[in-house]
C-alpha cells in the first residue's frame, strides 16, 4: 500500500471525482506490476522474519526461565531438607510460599510446572489481574495475601485469597468477618505482629496480642497463625523465637516467618510457612 502525505493546508476539495478515479486506476496498475509484486514479497518476508525471531526469542526466554527456576527451587528444597534434618523438623510441616509480586504470569506458570503450590501476593489489583486466568488453568494452587490490607479491600481479599496473613487491627477484622459471612468463605487468617515494635510498620504489638486474638475469635474469624517481619539489619533469630513463644501462648499452630535471606533460621525456630521471592524468581525491578 502507498500512502501520500499532504500538508495541513492542502485544499481537500481539489480532489474531484475524476481525480479520485485516476488515482484508483494508477494504484491498480502499479499493484499489478512486477516491481510491486517483488516489493510485496520483500515486505512479507521481512514481516515473517521478524515474527519468527520474536517467537524464537520467546521460546529461548521461557527455556532460560524454566532452567533458572528449576535450579533455584532445587537448591531451596535441599536447604529446607537439610535445615529440617538438622533441627529435627518434619519437612512436610514447612510450607514454601513463592512471593510473586511484580512477577509475570509466564514465570509464575513455569514455577507451577516446577511444583510450587503456594504463592504470596502483596497487591489486590495485581493479584486479581494475574490469578484469575492462572488458577483457571492450574488446580490445587493456594494464594496468600502478605501485603498491607485496608478494610475497604476486604471484599476482594476474601474473594481471591485462601489465607490472609496481615490482619492487624479491629476495623479490618470486622470488615473481613462481614465479607466472610456474605461470601460464605472461610479463609485462614494470620495476625501480623509488629515484632520489633517499629513505628513505621504495621502489626499488633506483642503485648496486645492476647486481647486482639480473643476479639477475633469472638467475631468468628478463622485465626490459625502469626506472621512477622523482623527489623532490617538485625539478627532475625531472637524475633523468630519471640513469635514462636507468642504463638504457643495463644494456641496458634502456624508461623509465617523467614524470607530469602533467613529462612533456615526461621525453620530452626518453628516456621510453618517461609516466604521466598528473590531466592526463587531472582531480583525484580520495583
Amino acid at each position: 500500500m502507498i500512502f501520500f502525505a499532504r500538508p495541513k493546508s492542502f485544499p481537500t476539495k481539489i480532489f474531484s471525482d475524476l481525480a479520485r478515479a485516476n488515482l484508483a486506476i494508477f494504484l491498480a496498475k502499479i499493484s499489478r506490476s512486477s516491481f510491486f509484486k517483488s516489493y510485496s514479497r520483500i515486505i512479507i518476508a521481512e514481516f515473517l522474519g521478524k515474527v519468527f525471531i520474536t517467537l524464537a526469542k520467546s521460546v529461548i526466554f521461557l527455556r532460560s526461565v524454566k532452567k533458572m527456576l528449576s535450579r533455584n527451587l532445587l537448591l531451596i528444597n535441599e536447604k529446607i531438607k537439610k535445615a529440617c534434618k538438622l533441627y529435627r523438623r518434619n519437612v512436610a510441616e514447612v510450607n514454601l510460599i513463592a512471593v510473586s509480586k511484580i512477577v509475570a504470569a509466564e514465570k509464575i506458570e513455569e514455577a507451577i510446572k516446577c511444583g510450587v503450590k503456594i504463592f504470596g501476593e502483596n497487591y489486590i489489583k495485581e493479584a486479581k489481574e494475574k490469578w484469575q486466568e492462572i488458577r483457571a488453568k492450574n488446580s490445587g494452587i493456594k494464594l496468600h495475601f502478605i501485603g498491607n490490607l485496608q478494610s475497604n479491600k476486604a471484599a476482594k481479599a476474601v474473594e481471591l485469597f485462601d489465607c490472609i496473613e496481615t490482619l492487624d487491627n479491629e476495623k479490618l477484622a470486622l470488615a473481613l468477618q462481614k465479607e466472610m459471612q456474605k461470601q460464605q468463605k472461610n479463609p485462614e487468617i494470620f495476625i501480623q505482629i509488629n515484632i520489633g515494635e517499629e513505628p513505621q510498620k504495621g502489626g499488633i504489638m506483642p503485648q496486645d496480642l492476647k486481647n486482639f486474638t480473643n476479639f477475633c475469635r469472638k467475631n468468628h474469624l478463622n485465626i490459625t497463625g502469626l506472621m512477622c517481619i523482623p527489623p532490617l539489619n538485625e539478627a532475625a533469630s531472637p524475633y523468630f523465637a519471640l513469635l514462636a513463644k507468642l504463638a504457643k501462648e495463644n494456641n496458634l499452630k502456624n508461623l509465617s516467618m523467614g524470607m530469602s535471606s533467613d529462612f533456615e533460621e526461621a525453620i530452626a525456630l518453628g516456621a510453618t510457612h517461609i516466604r521466598l521471592g528473590t531466592a526463587i524468581f531472582g531480583e525484580r525491578k520495583i
